[in-house]
């Protein structure tokens, strides 16, 4: 899984090979159904490295490609094996005001060590003028926090996709990081055949383990929160160590609810 990539022109050849062989279609066929499209091409991810899901939606999927980052615990191993492949891709960092210092020093620690090509997106409010306006909304249930991270996340996500004129969106989602992830696919689409925008979740079923030695094969770190206990880095206010809660779902939004919203964006209607 971890061997080296091969390249994008050795992938094609293959895979044209193995389509062949079953007579199923060579790249998307618009002819298809949505579902046998996107079950053909999920069916030939589980078969391929990481560095090949890469590689292939490179190669094969609309442009324009952006990689997503929240530079949190184990945020290196995206950005490294997406930008080994195409080192000028857009790396799109929300910024909300509220994250610690030692993320703020990670992005800068990474984006000059891997010479990333970073876009950063906010809300038009500052954190200041929501605080004056509406108060700590992240302490007000969920429906305080869904609009906090709506302002903060998902409208900065939303305005980068149309912005960037995104076509394929890599994010670095697994299923073993919760619940709510344990069914993200390889891949998924929005949209008509003619004008799909198209989500590669490359790592998606990787383990903590094969983080570990892709983390250590390219002498890549951990968020320097890691060693302090904290398993997932957001807001200063919504995270918490695993040494702190219950389980490990409550280490973000106080256990209310483990996702944001800024991978539930329809990206078809940015």
């Amino acid at each position: 899984m971890l061997g080296l990539a091969k390249t994008n022109a050795d992938l094609s050849n293959n895979l044209n090979t193995d389509v062949a062989d079953d007579n199923r279609p060579q790249t998307l066929d618009e002819e298809l159904s949505r579902e046998a499209a996107l079950k053909h091409c999920n069916d030939l991810f589980a078969g391929m490295s990481a560095e090949e899901r890469v590689a292939w939606s490179l190669q094969n999927l609309p442009q324009q490609p952006v990689l997503s980052s929240s530079f949190g615990a184990q945020a290196a191993v995206s950005l490294h094996l997406v930008t080994s492949q195409k080192p000028d891709i857009p790396v799109v960092f929300i910024d909300t005001g509220y994250l610690f210092p030692e993320t703020y020093k990670f992005v800068d620690e990474l984006t000059d060590r891997l010479q990333l090509n970073l876009r950063v997106y906010r809300s038009k409010t500052s954190p200041a003028w929501q605080e004056a306006r509406y108060g700590q909304r992240w302490n007000k249930g969920v429906e305080g926090l869904a609009a906090y991270n709506y302002e903060n996340k998902v409208e900065p996500m939303e305005r980068a996709l149309r912005e960037l004129q995104v076509g394929v969106w890599f994010a670095g989602l697994r299923r073993s990081q919760s619940a709510s992830r344990a069914d993200v696919p390889f891949l998924s689409w929005s949209g008509s055949p003619g004008q799909a925008r198209w989500k590669v979740h490359a790592i998606a079923d990787w383990s903590d383990r094969m983080v570990f030695e892709y983390l250590k094969q390219h002498d890549l770190p951990y968020h320097p929160l890691w060693e302090k206990g904290y398993v997932s880095i957001g807001d200063v206010h919504t995270t918490r160590p695993i040494h702190e809660v219950e389980r490990e779902e409550d280490t973000r939004f106080f256990g209310l609810t483990r996702e944001c919203g800024l991978h539930d964006i329809d990206i078809s209607t940015v």
